[in-house]
Parts: structure tokens; C-alpha cells; sequence
């Protein structure tokens, strides 16, 4: 008898696009490392985009502001724009369940 496989948990790919080394930049890179960490450990594709270093990189998600996080997979695409701080807000953009009740910000 053969038993069917697992499924396997989705792989989440996210770019963030800030603009160089602004205070809010790095608070949204820590921000969506340390969500990354806590409840996508090794099933997230995290790639973050200097603007400033490759513009062109925002016409094909048409990003407006930074910093923006673009959820390109598991679809559908989403954005969520600003430094990610707000941690609830965050995980219901990206569809990730809470467990155990309401979640914290964000420092």
C-alpha cells in the first residue's frame, strides 16, 4: 500500500524594495527578517532591492514608495507598504495564521 505524500508547506517568495540605508529601510529589513524567522524558517525566498541601486526593478511590480514588500508567491500578489512594523497587519497580508491569539508589534 502506497500512502500519499505530504504536502509540503508553501515556499514564500518576497522582495522588499527600500531606498538605500534610511532608518526606515533597515527597520523594515529587520522587521520581515525577524517575521521570516519566526514563522517561515526555511520556506522563505527573501531578496531585498535597492532602489537607488537598481530602479529599474520597481517597473515590473510598479512600486510607488519605500519601503514596499512585494508577495510574489504563493499567490496572489500582494503589497505592503512601510517599515513592516505593524507584525498583525504583516502576517494577515501575507496570509500566515496567528497561533495563539493576537500578535505584538513590532518594536
Amino acid at each position: 500500500m502506497t500512502w500519499p505524500a505530504t504536502p509540503s508547506p508553501e515556499t514564500f517568495v518576497l522582495r522588499l524594495f527600500v531606498t538605500g540605508t534610511t532608518t526606515r529601510s533597515q527597520r523594515a529589513i529587520a522587521n520581515i527578517r525577524k517575521i521570516c524567522d519566526e514563522y517561515l524558517t526555511g520556506r522563505c525566498d527573501l531578496e531585498v532591492v535597492d532602489v537607488y541601486l537598481h530602479p529599474e526593478a520597481t517597473r515590473d511590480y510598479q512600486i510607488v514608495a519605500t519601503p514596499t514588500l512585494v508577495k510574489i508567491l504563493p499567490e496572489p500578489l500582494r503589497r505592503i507598504v512601510g517599515d513592516l512594523s505593524d507584525r498583525a497587519r504583516v502576517l494577515a497580508s501575507l496570509n500566515i495564521p496567528l497561533a495563539g491569539g493576537p500578535v505584538e508589534a513590532l518594536p
